[in-house]
């Protein structure tokens, strides 16, 4: 069921405390920590602690939650430091976008050269 933790699903484990991770930030409906294979000096994720399997159905379940994820990453980005020098919100859907773990999450990337367009 959506919203409902998911026995096979990494960042449901992590939000259940049975996965360690480098939490740098919490909320009442979200989690952030930093990823194990970072891409940039600064790397963290933000979760849902609520499991929805991508961003656009987050946003369609719980916008509120969709919401706070977003805040969360501002939060996380005053946090690092990196809201003067720049930084960025990536939101993967889907494998041919990147996405390995399918719970919806936000990378908070800076501390490198973030050029437009990406890849």
């Amino acid at each position: 069921m959506a919203g409902e933790p998911q026995a096979d699903c990494l960042f449901c484990k992590i939000v259940a405390g049975e996965v360690p991770a480098d939490v740098v930030h919490e909320t009442e409906t979200t989690v952030a920590f930093r990823d194990i294979n970072p891409q940039a000096p600064t790397h963290v994720l933000v979760i849902p602690r609520a499991h929805y399997p991508d961003a656009a159905s987050l946003a369609a379940a719980e916008p509120g939650t969709a919401a706070d994820l977003l805040a969360a990453a501002g939060r996380v980005a005053e946090q690092e430091k990196v809201t003067g020098v720049g930084y960025r919100i990536v939101l993967n859907t889907g494998s041919g976008a990147g996405q390995t773990v399918f719970h919806a999450h936000a990378h908070v990337l800076a501390g490198r050269g973030l050029e437009w367009p990406p890849g």
